[in-house]
């Protein structure tokens, strides 16, 4: 491994991957910096950029959309209180009052810092771990690999927001999406409906542009294309972060950094529970607790250092195991894929100076997003009052564009509008897509996993499985118990959040 890693570093400092990451940095802070436009829709929108660029290049180039996209939802939180991402709903809590007092440049500045320290932490341990976790993961075969994909996508499932059937039900559709096509192990067709298009399956591309970018687009024309901000946005006010204030709040990014780093290496969880337990455990350590949500530093330092440190880890499952801890990572999944490389075990084995190479380039875009942050925070931060129906319609195009190119067959185009349509109505039922979308892409690597199960079971498949596979077996055993433990916690969640709600009313009167 260690000659991989050193193979990478000469891969990475390339010229072109330099500046590609620092297109994706300024295009995810820009997208990030729009109230609704989200950093997952960035990169479905912008995925099709990188299959014509090399894998050293093109995936460099996502995951500076995405370290962009993170903190970029930062600006319009702490100048309006508009989340510009989900990550950055807790930077609300104080970053408006910051505003208030005219200390929006501060709140700005520690968002920033506290963002790059707290990828570029998590990006070295990812860097740091991942080589032996790939290690163990080369020892699992067709029964681990299953049962480890089964309880991801319960865990997956019972993360994601709203109720849990609902999440279920969201996943058996995905699951069956993956269904049409080939069977990958007899070749035969199935769920085609006769249409010779769908013969070699549902592609990717289409389907996460669909899901994640239209209906952006419906909800808006829904609301006949209304400004984002009709008043004033105070730009970057007040004194600079001075250096004795950031070292009041290390102790809280260190800790921020730990919990985001943690919560990243769990499929499902992502940058919003990341950024809320962040958040809570400042608050709760601080001895002065009752300055959190009236303009204190701490609270923007611990929302962004926990928020931004997911993106590490959460490359730890999809480049071992192939499996995808978030939308984001489903994204960056689908171009690994795109580019002919199957993240996995094997991969590792294959491609491991590559793999290397793009841990490499993510802590080193970090140092690029210091620089180029601090410098355009001051233009991304007028943004914030830029109509929305000024930006639809080149939305759209970059959508069309993105879908038709993966494979320039029309009928991508009209599985895009589809899934759109999909994704819609998915949304005003309050169905979180997530889960289909991980059923989509895992459900076949169950699928194939399980046949290959059952051709080495020879006919004993629960003695095989039981007996002669123990990770796989306590895997598949405590699937059930992790099942009911989360249905559990979402239905305690529904009625705490219904009790809350009840409760508002009456103090209100």
């Amino acid at each position: 491994m260690w000659d991989f890693f050193v193979q990478g570093v000469g891969l990475a400092l390339r010229l072109d991957t330099f500046f590609m990451m620092s297109a994706g940095l300024l295009l995810g802070i820009l997208v990030g910096a729009l109230p609704g436009f989200t950093t997952t829709m960035a990169l479905a929108i912008l995925l099709p950029i990188s299959f014509f660029l090399d894998p050293l290049v093109g995936i460099p180039f996502l995951i500076g959309v995405t370290k962009g996209g993170i903190f970029g939802g930062s600006i319009p939180a702490i100048l309006v209180s508009i989340p510009g991402t989900g990550a950055s709903v807790a930077t609300t809590f104080d970053g408006p009052a910051l505003t208030k007092k005219g200390q929006s440049r501060k709140a700005m500045e520690m968002a920033l810092y506290a963002s790059v320290f707290g990828d570029t932490a998590s990006d070295v341990i990812t860097m740091l771990f991942i080589a032996p976790i790939a290690l163990v993961a080369l020892k699992f075969g067709p029964p681990e690999l299953g049962a480890i994909i089964l309880l991801s996508l319960v865990v997956i499932t019972a993360s994601a927001t709203g109720v849990f059937v609902k999440g279920l039900i969201m996943l058996v559709i995905g699951l069956f999406f993956g269904l049409v096509g080939q069977d990958p192990l007899g070749g035969v067709s199935r769920f085609t409906f006769g249409l010779f298009d769908l013969r070699s399956g549902i592609p990717l591309l289409p389907m996460l542009i669909g899901v994640f970018a239209l209906p952006e687009v419906f909800e808006a024309i829904e609301r006949k294309g209304a400004a984002f901000l009709a008043g004033h946005v105070a730009g970057r006010q007040g004194d600079r972060l001075t250096l004795a204030e950031f070292r009041r709040c290390f102790r809280t990014i260190l800790r921020s950094t730990g919990i985001g780093a943690a919560i990243g290496a769990i499929p499902g969880m992502g940058q919003v529970v990341a950024a809320m337990v962040g958040y809570t455990a400042a608050k709760n350590a601080s001895p002065h607790p009752e300055r959190f949500g009236k303009g204190e530093l701490e609270g923007v330092a611990a929302a962004e250092a926990a928020n931004n440190a997911v993106n590490g880890p959460t490359m730890v499952p999809l480049l071992t195991l192939g499996i995808p801890g978030d939308n984001v990572t489903a994204i960056l999944l689908g171009a690994f894929i795109a580019h002919g490389l199957r993240p996995g075990p094997q991969l590792f084995q294959d491609q491991g100076a590559l793999v290397f190479a793009i841990l490499v380039a993510m802590v080193l875009a970090n140092a690029m997003f210091l620089v180029l942050g601090y410098l355009t925070i001051p233009f991304f931060a007028k943004l914030v009052t830029i109509r929305k129906s000024l930006l639809l319609p080149l939305t759209v195009v970059f959508a069309l564009t993105g879908a038709y190119v993966y494979q320039s067959s029309p009928f991508d185009l009209l599985l895009m509008v589809f899934f759109g349509v999909f994704g819609y109505v998915a949304k005003k039922l309050r169905f979180d897509v997530s889960p289909m979308v991980m059923g989509f892409i895992l459900g076949p690597v169950l699928e194939y996993s399980l046949g290959q199960t059952l051709s080495l079971a020879q006919g004993d498949f629960l003695g095989f499985v039981f007996v002669d596979r123990p990770i796989a077996s306590a895997t598949l055993l405590a699937t059930p118990v992790v099942t009911y433990l989360l249905w559990r916690r979402a239905l305690r969640l529904r009625r705490e959040q219904a009790a809350r709600a009840a409760a508002a009313p009456a103090h209100e009167h």
